[in-house]
């Protein structure tokens, strides 16, 4: 990596980015969801570029081709480490866009540094983990512990074997009857997940399910989109974006019958189309 596709966070770890178009046009911005990186966002740059638009995405600390580093994983250094690009490329009226795990590192990143810092024009959050997966006495819609306990157990012995299981499982709804399976798409998961660290991603677990982020979404103020399908078997929906939208001041929610959690990737022209009404509204 050289100096051009990259920075260095106050703690040391070096994260890379790619950023494309022209530095005139509106940045859009994009995090990606656990344990993936930058690339699983190919469909949306590729798309945005094409329609004028400059596109930024960086991996997350200890995935992809950032640093390895055994700590820092949380959703407060996600967060720094995003404003880290977005001020490393002086990016303003930015669009933060938003997937899973990459939802809850939009949220605190909007409401920490981005509103603030006045760099952020809307966000959208796309079967987001916010406000809280885990199941708790003041979260009874959430998803138990023992779930999670199980995704930390199935890394830690065969993680190879986990990430080609819940690619070609839950998370694109291939385990649906009638689902129309992509080897591609599975391999390319699988891809992405072993190009990051272990550390990152055992506790990137707890990161993504334990972070209450209610304070988060309801600092919000830029209008936000929040985009989910009902067949999210990865993030259910009845605790993730129903509660989103009922949080954030500026929320306008849309929830897709029978689509699933990387939605992004298999219903894309969908997606993309609805994002780019978003973005011009």
């Amino acid at each position: 990596m050289g100096a051009t596709d990259s920075v260095t966070t106050k703690d040391g770890v070096t994260i890379f980015y790619k950023d494309w178009g022209s530095k005139n046009a509106q940045p859009l911005v994009f995090h990606h969801g656990w344990p993936l990186s930058s690339d699983d966002w190919d469909a949306q740059m590729l798309f945005f570029l094409a329609q004028g638009f400059r596109v930024v995405a960086h991996d997350r600390r200890g995935h992809g081709r950032s640093t390895q580093v055994g700590d820092g994983h949380d959703m407060d250094h996600y967060a720094a480490d995003a404003s880290a690009v977005a001020e490393h490329l002086n990016l303003k009226n930015a669009v933060h866009i938003g997937h899973s795990t990459g939802g809850g590192e939009v949220a605190r990143y909007v409401a920490k540094y981005g509103e603030p810092q006045r760099r952020v024009a809307k966000a959208v959050l796309i079967s987001a983990v916010p406000p809280l997966m885990l199941k708790t006495d003041n979260n009874p819609g959430g998803t138990p512990i023992e779930v999670f306990d199980g995704f930390r157990k199935a890394l830690a012995a065969n993680r190879s074997q986990f990430y080609l299981d819940v690619a070609s499982g839950p998370f694109y709804g291939f385990n649906r009857a009638g689902a129309k399976v992509s080897q591609g798409i599975i391999q390319n998961w699988w891809r992405q997940g072993m190009m990051g660290g272990a550390k990152a991603h055992h506790d990137g677990i707890k990161a993504f399910s334990e972070t209450d982020q209610t304070q988060d979404l309801q600092a919000i103020g830029v209008p936000t989109l929040v985009l989910q399908g009902d067949d999210d078997q990865i993030v259910p929906y009845k605790d993730a974006s129903l509660l989103q939208a009922k949080l954030l001041k500026k929320g306008t929610l849309k929830v897709y019958a029978g689509f699933p959690h990387g939605m992004c990737t298999t219903e894309a022209e969908i997606i993309n189309a609805d994002l780019l009404a978003f973005i011009k509204s």
